[in-house]
């Protein structure tokens, strides 16, 4: 009797055990889950650390923008969970220790810097900085910084905690540079919408199809430029998908577009070329799209995915502004305008803030009679033995021409140093000598540094692809698509990259305002002055 109760309890116990063994083993690792407003599948992967192309490969029928609502497979993340926990107690006491140490450098690294704050700008070095993009931001040599850190005669290295150059009055506490970092394993889809107008091209001769048509050259280029960005970024790892769609002329071309193709798919859309059509792609997408050149309806733009790549012009007026009251002292200021609407506009703005300076009580105006200001006129106004700031707020060739002309020659006790909201078409027939005699400053969404490496790679890389230097819309095809994708390529939303700080490219700066609900735009600009030797500042 107790030997087959024995055998009935040993069979029991055998069963119990099994049924454990086959449950724990059927547990689920994957789950169901139910997308939310806003997800995408990049955002899903970071929740549950993983990468996006392993959430892709578990859910192979959807795409990167699955709709709300959609039901996809998850891993199980209370496995994970109870894995990872077993793990962790068996490392408990190592951690503990290291912990310790880590809390002791990073106590002693904050007292550096905190002292060597008192009397440099300090940085520390993050990956994907570079000696371009830290020289390009904080607008010193990469000289003067192995001067003040010996160290970086050996390379930057991620953790180094450096002197960027001595504090003085007047530079800002607190400078933020975008850093560029790389996902693990990123991909990205990108559609370029240009007006190629490959129909009308098929009957114009090939010999004047980039002479007679203005249009060809800008897309032209500003294609080529995308296109070696794009190379430059798969060379560091990036996976791009590129699809590029001609919209023709204004018509309807670009509504078929949208309506025979998912754009949704995309991770950014950079064009159409035209405002109107920027904004009805903007309007039917839930996808960032970038404007890529600047238009005088720009303004206009309300939709929170349109991302404005060319500053306002009233934000050159404003960055002018602010380097004059940051930067005079005393002496006398002078505003020449044309009389017209436009430029009296500007003068009433510009008078009205630099006069609620502390250091500036009054600011002259200076206007044309009978359509051009007389040189004895600036002599009246100008002092002797002081400095005498002239800011030109007019783009009237001859009103700038003629003034400039007076300002160059004036006695050798009056020195006057000429402004300029933009050097626009105005300057375009004025030598360049007579700019440098004035030390023409002007503010400009474009800078380039000729000397440096960067610039120097970029212009070889452009020549040996397409056999001529880049034009001006060729570097900005570059400069837009690399930034634009760089951003993305962090696995960061785009619009979540413009928080965290500024970024310099080949000529352009981008510091975008972050709108969650209105159109996002870019305010990087640069202060230029010219030298007497003909060579360009940049100043800010």
């Amino acid at each position: 009797m107790g030997i087959k109760y024995m055998k009935h309890v040993k069979f029991f116990v055998f069963l119990c055990i099994l049924t454990f063994t086959v449950s724990c083993g059927q547990q689920k690792k994957y789950v169901e889950y139910k997308v939310k407003k806003g997800e995408t599948m990049r955002i899903i992967a970071k929740k549950l650390d993983m990468k996006t192309s392993d959430l892709l490969r578990l859910n192979p029928d959807f795409g990167r923008k699955p709709k709300e609502n959609s039901v996809i497979v998850i891993p199980n993340k209370k496995i994970r969970l109870a894995d990872n926990s077993i793990k962790s107690d068996a490392l408990k006491d190592v951690i503990k220790d290291d912990v310790k140490k880590e809390e002791a450098i990073k106590e002693e690294k904050e007292e550096l810097i905190e002292e060597l704050k008192k009397n440099f700008i300090v940085y520390e070095v993050k990956k994907g900085d570079t000696f371009y993009s830290l020289t390009r931001f904080y607008n010193v040599s990469q000289e003067e910084m192995i001067v003040l850190n010996p160290i970086l005669s050996e390379g930057l290295k991620v953790g180094q905690v450096i002197k960027i150059k001595p504090i003085e009055e007047g530079d800002a506490s607190e400078n933020h540079i975008y850093e560029d970092v790389i996902d693990e394993n990123i991909s990205l889809k990108v559609a370029l919408l240009l007006p190629f107008k490959t129909n009308e091209n098929d009957t114009i001769k090939s010999k004047d199809l980039f002479t007679k048509n203005r249009l060809a050259n800008i897309v032209t280029d500003f294609y080529l430029g995308a296109e070696l960005a794009i190379d430059s970024l798969r060379k560091q790892g990036i996976q791009i998908d590129l699809n590029v769609f001609d919209t023709e002329t204004k018509s309807t071309k670009i509504r078929s577009i949208l309506s025979e193709n998912d754009l949704d798919n995309n991770d950014v859309i950079i064009g159409p070329l035209y405002s109107e059509e920027a904004e009805v792609v903007a309007n039917k997408v839930n996808t960032p799209v970038v404007f890529p050149l600047y238009s005088k309806k720009q303004h206009r733009f309300s939709s929170s995915q349109l991302i404005k790549t060319s500053p306002e012009k009233k934000v050159f007026r404003e960055e002018l502004t602010t380097y004059i009251k940051g930067n005079f002292i005393k002496g006398n200021l002078i505003l020449v305008g044309d009389g017209k609407s436009a430029s009296n506009s500007s003068n009433a703005i510009i008078k009205q803030s630099l006069e609620s300076h502390d250091s500036i009580s009054v600011v002259n105006v200076l206007k044309p009679k009978n359509g051009y200001i007389a040189k004895d006129r600036f002599l009246k106004i100008l002092k002797p033995n002081e400095d005498n700031w002239v800011v030109l707020t007019s783009d009237n060739t001859i009103l700038v021409a003629d003034a400039i002309n007076s300002l160059i020659s004036l006695p050798e006790d009056t020195h006057v140093r000429v402004f300029a909201i933009n050097k626009g078409k105005a300057f375009d027939k004025i030598a360049n000598s007579k700019l440098a005699k004035i030390n023409l400053t002007y503010v400009s969404d474009e800078y380039v540094d000729e000397a440096s490496a960067s610039t120097q790679l970029f212009n070889k890389q452009y020549y040996m692809k397409n056999n001529a230097l880049p034009s001006f819309h060729a570097t900005k095809g570059f400069d837009i698509t690399y930034d634009v994708l760089m951003r993305l390529a962090s696995g960061e939303n785009l619009k979540a990259t413009f928080k965290e700080g500024a970024s310099f490219r080949v000529e352009s700066k981008f510091d975008y305002s972050n709108k969650l609900f209105g159109t996002s735009e870019n305010k990087g600009l640069f202060i230029v002055q010219y030298n007497k030797d003909l060579s360009l500042t940049r100043l800010k």
